[in-house]
């Protein structure tokens, strides 16, 4: 396998019109790979400046995972935090968290923050959705989003083996109008679901209203989860 790593966005297209097939930390792929062969022709972004950026309102997708600190939202960084060992956080990736694994921890984080991220097309790089990155698997290059005004996540306990652990990411806004915006994001199994309410009135209002949206369907110990999240984060932001 012929492993190559850009250094501009130009050399990252010609690889792709190659056929390159991209990596991050490969510890998603590796098993996979000697069990059905390795590609040809392998490509990673860790020599590409436009993904191994780490700022208050944006991430390289190139970035492993323990290197996001405190100049990140609290959300991102417990969220990264969450994700497998040490030795792990060491070497998987943003990109491949969100892109290549089923798990995705830190798309709930990605989304109450209401992040967009920049995928390298074949003729230039666009910003798009995480929607559409999830679905199409794109060569995604980084995130963006607006700093909020505080945010959260909790990841409940599971063993080893079992489904995946519920996860509760918070994050609320300021809005246009000068009020406030609570976004939940919830993974209960493999499935992601993210909502938005207003809770100038607290978090009473805020709840009311997100169990009018799919976040009301969902099992009573998740909702319990939910409610707990969604109070602590309304009361850590009003006391200050």
């Amino acid at each position: 396998m012929l492993l190559r790593q850009p250094t501009s966005v130009s050399e990252a297209q010609e690889c792709m019109a190659q056929g390159a097939v991209p990596i991050g930390g490969a510890t998603l792929v590796w098993a996979t790979w000697q069990r059905d062969g390795f590609p040809e022709l392998a490509m990673s972004l860790r020599a590409l400046p436009e993904a191994n950026t780490v700022e208050p309102e944006s991430l390289g997708a190139a970035v492993v995972l323990h290197r996001m600190d405190d100049r990140v939202p609290e959300v991102l960084r417990r969220a990264a935090g969450s994700v497998g060992t040490g030795a792990v956080r060491r070497t998987a990736t943003v990109g491949g968290n969100l892109v290549g694994s089923s798990l995705r921890c830190l798309l709930p984080a990605a989304l109450v923050l209401d992040a967009r991220a920049t995928v390298l097309g074949p003729d230039r790089p666009y910003e798009t959705d995480l929607a559409e990155v999830v679905a199409k698997r794109h060569l995604m290059l980084g995130l963006r989003w607006r700093t909020p005004l505080a945010s959260g996540y909790r990841k409940q306990p599971a063993e080893a083996g079992g489904p995946p652990p519920l996860v509760v990411a918070t994050a609320v806004h300021a809005d246009g109008d000068g009020g406030q915006r609570l976004r939940v994001a919830v993974r209960d199994g493999y499935d992601v679901l993210s909502e938005s309410a207003t809770c100038d009135a607290g978090a009473d209002q805020a709840l009311d209203l997100l169990e009018r949206t799919d976040i009301g369907a969902l099992p009573a110990g998740a909702r319990d989860v939910v409610r707990e999240q969604v109070a602590d984060i309304l009361d850590a932001l009003a006391g200050r």
